[in-house]
């Protein structure tokens, strides 16, 4: 099992950059990367490197791009201008994604729409977009992975739902995000993801939570910990025999968290201790078989 990063972990430490963070990612011992484009827009806007630059990099080092996250709030457009703006920022992209050797897309729901859309609407909604967007990355071989977002104000807030739309678009460069903070924050269930088709499961992020009430206001990206963090609540065990006995074949467990103490340490410190924790818990939890069903 590789290890991946993503930059959701240290965004706003002090003089963040993404050169930076490959660095230290190459230096710690991840195999991949996950470029937020937040991140990304930032630096290239500050003039720190150009789109170029940044895929000569990856052109010389052992680390790879594992996924462009994120294209945000792609689904339930009201407009045909709202609708043609996704569209195009999903070309750019693509282009982006063709420069750096990119091959995954996340995309992240809409939030807080107006309109009172029920779970078959933003279904039907979030296939036929999907779709459309095949119809582009598909020239290039290029992944979109949905990412369900545990938030109660979100359009597809469950793993039961996002797996649904995956199912229904049928394509192979179509699959899920499976964050296990998202997973837990609106109480999935484990009964759907137990029946799922690990292949379908593109990117899994790693992370730990505080045990916070499901749907609580206050039960945010904020509350994440690392894996392995005493405060946490997370059955790390059920998730990696899951993925195990169904099949993900992603190899790569990428850790993603958002919390604010952690922006507090240097680049460095933050990236280092990622690769820490993340490498504790693929040695506990998946370098170890899957236990059989007690036969007593």
């Amino acid at each position: 099992m590789k290890i991946g990063f993503n930059e959701g972990c240290n965004r706003f430490c002090e003089d963040h950059s993404v050169l930076k963070d490959l660095e230290l990612c190459e230096k710690y011992g991840f195999d991949y990367i996950d470029i937020q484009s937040e991140c990304l827009d930032r630096d290239l806007k500050a003039g720190k490197f150009t789109i170029e630059q940044l895929g000569d990099w990856f052109k010389s080092h052992n680390l790879t791009m594992l996924s462009y996250n994120a294209l945000k709030f792609f689904n339930m457009k009201q407009t045909q201008e709202e609708k043609d703006a996704v569209m195009a920022e999903l070309d750019e992209i693509i282009n982006r994604c063709l420069i750096l050797d990119c091959k995954m897309i996340v995309v992240v729901p809409s939030e807080n729409i107006t309109v009172h859309a029920t779970r078959a609407e933003i279904r039907t909604d979030a296939v036929a977009v999907l779709k459309e967007m095949v119809k582009k990355v598909e020239p290039h071989g290029i992944k979109l992975s949905i990412e369900f977002c545990g938030s109660p104000g979100m359009t597809i807030n469950r793993f039961e739902d996002a797996y649904a739309i995956v199912q229904e678009v049928d394509s192979p460069l179509v699959g899920v995000t499976l964050d296990q903070y998202h997973f837990h924050a609106m109480a999935s269930e484990w009964a759907a993801l137990e029946k799922a088709d690990g292949k379908k499961i593109f990117v899994w992020h790693l992370n730990d939570t505080e045990d916070m009430p499901c749907g609580a206001a206050y039960n945010t990206d904020e509350k994440r910990l690392w894996p392995g963090d005493p405060r946490g609540c997370l059955d790390h065990k059920r998730y990696a025999d899951t993925l195990k006995k169904i099949g993900f074949e992603g190899n790569c467990c990428t850790v993603e968290v958002f919390r604010p103490d952690y922006y507090e340490l240097t680049q460095e410190e933050n990236v280092r201790t990622a690769a820490e924790v993340t490498r504790s818990h693929v040695e506990k939890y998946w370098d170890q078989p899957v236990a059989s069903p007690s036969l007593s």
